[in-house]
């Protein structure tokens, strides 16, 4: 085995933390929409797992020092929101996240009254297969039980 082979690349280490202690925002006009969203839905998910982590400790745990029950939670909770800031302004991640949202205004929509129909349709569909296949198993049920003589 080389010396090259499986290090780490020089400057890989300071270029990582330089990216996750930026503050600006990497292309801000460009797919804000969904960069937004994504964001959103991170900082989401980073409150109720910080919730979880509180109620946990504070329910569950019950010898856990108090000071830790709210530590430990609200670090978790400004990680994250820092994490999915940082996420959403990274150059690779935010090009998909502008790309995505470019191929979703190519996108075409259907009118409301389309929508509305095209919904109705398959309400009605699923509907009736309900009662199609409920049909079938009682007569199945009736067949098996009248004339084979199995009981469930």
């Amino acid at each position: 085995m080389s010396k090259t082979e499986g290090a780490v690349p020089s400057g890989w280490w300071t270029q990582t933390l330089h990216e996750l202690f930026k503050t600006e925002i990497y292309k801000r006009n460009q797919g804000r929409i969904v960069r937004q969203a994504t964001c959103i839905a991170i900082w989401v998910a980073f409150a109720l797992g910080a919730y979880q982590m509180y109620h946990y400790m504070h329910v569950v745990m019950t010898n856990v020092p108090l000071a830790v029950t709210y530590l430990a939670p609200t670090v978790v909770l400004f990680l994250g929101l820092w994490f999915g800031y940082r996420l959403v302004n990274l150059p690779t991640f935010a090009d998909f996240l502008i790309a995505v949202e470019a191929e979703m205004n190519k996108v075409s929509w259907p009118s409301q009254t389309e929508l509305i129909r095209a919904s109705l349709v398959v309400i009605f569909l699923m509907f009736g297969l309900t009662i199609v296949l409920f049909s079938y198993d009682i007569l199945l049920a009736w067949v098996l039980k009248n004339i084979l003589g199995v009981t469930a």
